[in-house]
């Protein structure tokens, strides 16, 4: 990709986030469309942040299993460019299964211990859980437990209401 497309898409995803966020802003469906057309297209040049939000977006709220499986596919290719957020994101798809990506406890370990380390609080809690109760795969352990909930303690308030699925999406 050139430097002026590369600018481009920075300035296109810096657009898209501004409607996604702002209230002021009427909920049009004309809005909401080019909102997610500018994701789009944000996410289709690589986009890391644009692959997470959209691929969040696909996944969750997409209508048809396409949808969910490319929302997916956005998910982890943002999880691999090392987006924490997306690392969350991924934990969350292996812990829970889809037609694509059937559950592994060692991934979604794997993928929550990455975002934790990188300060995703929800990550750590979600390790301090699994850690505390044997889930995931993982021993009983306070200590790591502890290691888990001081980092998510270390970074609550930081999280995106993405993150916990609380964001309302129309097409």
């Amino acid at each position: 990709m050139s430097e002026a497309s590369s600018l481009f898409t920075r300035l296109e995803y810096r657009l898209a986030e501004q409607l996604f966020h702002t209230r002021w802003l009427p909920r049009s469906p004309r809005t909401q469309r080019l909102t997610m057309h500018l994701f789009q297209r944000c996410a289709d040049a690589g986009h890391p942040a644009a692959l997470s939000i959209y691929g969040h977006m696909l996944f969750h709220r997409g209508v048809s299993a396409q949808d969910k499986a490319r929302g997916a596919r956005y998910v982890l290719e943002a999880a691999h460019a090392g987006n924490p957020r997306a690392q969350y994101q991924a934990g969350q798809i292996y812990e829970h299964g889809c037609a694509l990506y059937p559950q592994r406890d060692d991934h979604a370990v794997t993928w929550y211990a990455r975002a934790g380390e990188a300060g995703h609080p929800l990550a750590a809690a979600r390790l301090a859980v699994a850690y505390r109760q044997g889930e995931l795969g993982l021993p009983t352990d306070a200590m790591r437990g502890e290691h888990w909930q001081h980092l998510s303690d270390t970074h609550a308030g930081l999280t995106d209401p993405l993150d916990s699925g609380q964001v309302e999406t129309r097409h």
